[in-house]
């Protein structure tokens, strides 16, 4: 009887340690990410290992023109960080299913984004589109879609995300603004350009 309350005590003194050194390391990484936040870039580097060369994206200028498909304004946050909104929010835009973080409450915004950019929860699109062969950082596996107006299924990694995403709206609006000068989907190297 004694020996086992000796042994619980024990127990009870190890698990005690090992909360206290794990909460610690934890509470330390949280405080160096929002000692350290990174800034929203002016300009993202994407596809750097594609075969028609890199994209340079300018998010400056995506997130402060009138670059919407009606052009009436910057584009929304959450029309490139789709899971950054709730999952109720989510829901209603299909084939959409993820939020990130799963337990969100907020919808990433500009002002959102510059009040607190660690916990405002905006991820880079390989974070969870990663490319052909390799492991996403936020998900298990790479997300799939089932191809619209068939049974095919698509596996979205970075190539299909960029495309889908960046093509798409560059097409809806040439078709809306058929003088804008933005790339369509048939005008690749506007985009991509070799480095030298």
């Amino acid at each position: 009887m004694k020996k086992n309350s000796i042994l619980t005590i024990i127990a009870v003194v190890l698990a005690g340690g090992f909360v206290f050194v794990v909460s610690g390391l934890t509470g330390s990484r949280i405080s160096a990410q929002k000692a350290d936040p990174k800034p929203m870039p002016d300009v993202i580097t994407l596809a750097k290992e594609a075969k028609l060369g890199q994209v340079t994206f300018d998010h400056k200028k995506h997130t402060g023109g009138t670059y919407t498909i009606d052009q009436s304004g910057a584009i929304a946050c959450i029309a490139c960080h789709h899971t950054a909104r709730p999952a109720a929010d989510i829901v209603k835009f299909p084939p959409l299913k993820t939020a990130w973080p799963a337990d969100r409450t907020t919808t990433l915004t500009a002002e959102l984004y510059a009040k607190d950019p660690a916990g405002a929860g905006a991820n880079a699109c390989r974070d969870c589109h990663a490319r052909t062969g390799d492991k996403p950082k936020l998900l298990y596996a790479i997300p799939e879609v089932k191809h619209e107006g068939s049974a095919a299924v698509i596996s979205l990694n970075n190539q299909q995300a960029y495309h889908r995403t960046c093509a798409g709206c560059h097409t809806e609006v040439k078709k809306t603004v058929p003088t804008t000068k933005g790339p369509t989907t048939t005008q690749c190297t506007m985009c991509h350009k070799k480095s030298a």
